[in-house]
């Protein structure tokens, strides 16, 4: 297991988010340390393992062994959908996150997941700047009122509520400065639906 990962499977486990500092601290490393080890994609020793078990009072052996309750998911540290006017793709690198089950909306084992990055501010207060979200792959159902999709629309991947109309697409912000946008049903075919966002890792940013 690699520190990122590490980081990850600490959140889901405690119900809250924990930065490069706090696992520096619990680890009785610098925070600069943790930063290379991760650029080194250096692994986790069982003794930090059993360091982060003491200091935040959490079980990571029994997630780790039984594999019950974490799901591992495919994170793209490079992709990310935007909250704001629209963000592309700059590349397909990723990495497998443990992520808690209870963390996740609805978690099947049937269904396919992926964790993408979010940029800009359209989406505050539900979704800020630099969060991680859980996407569940869009499987053919049909688009449920008022959730939170990612898509890609005219070559840009946005993260906005839709909702279907008569003959359009409603794309709506939960930021009341940004304006409601519709897709007409001549522009429809041009919507690629990728998922449903079910959860998040807030960032402490």
């Amino acid at each position: 297991m690699k520190l990122n990962e590490l980081i990850s499977l600490i959140s889901s486990r405690t119900g809250s988010p924990i930065n490069q500092s706090m696992l520096a601290e619990s680890l009785g490393i610098t925070r600069q340390t943790i930063s290379n080890r991760i650029k080194n994609e250096s692994e986790v020793t069982v003794s930090e393992l059993q360091r982060a078990e003491d200091f935040f009072k959490i079980k990571l052996f029994d997630s780790l062994e039984t594999n019950l309750d974490v799901a591992y998911i495919d994170y793209y540290t490079d992709v990310f959908a935007s909250c704001g006017e629209g963000s592309i793709i700059f590349s397909s690198e990723k990495t497998k996150l443990p992520v808690s089950t209870s963390m996740i909306n609805g978690y099947s084992k049937s269904k396919l997941y992926s964790m993408i990055n979010a940029t800009g501010n359209s989406m505050s207060p539900t979704i800020e700047n630099g969060d991680k979200l859980i996407v569940e792959h869009w499987n053919g159902d049909q688009i449920q009122d008022n959730k939170i999709y990612v898509f890609c629309y005219n070559g840009e991947f946005f993260v906005k509520r839709l909702s279907k109309n008569i003959d359009e697409i409603i794309i709506k912000s939960d930021n009341p400065e940004y304006r409601v946008r519709t897709i007409p049903s001549k522009s429809i075919s041009d919507l690629i639906l990728i998922g449903k966002i079910v959860g998040a890792i807030k960032s402490l940013d």
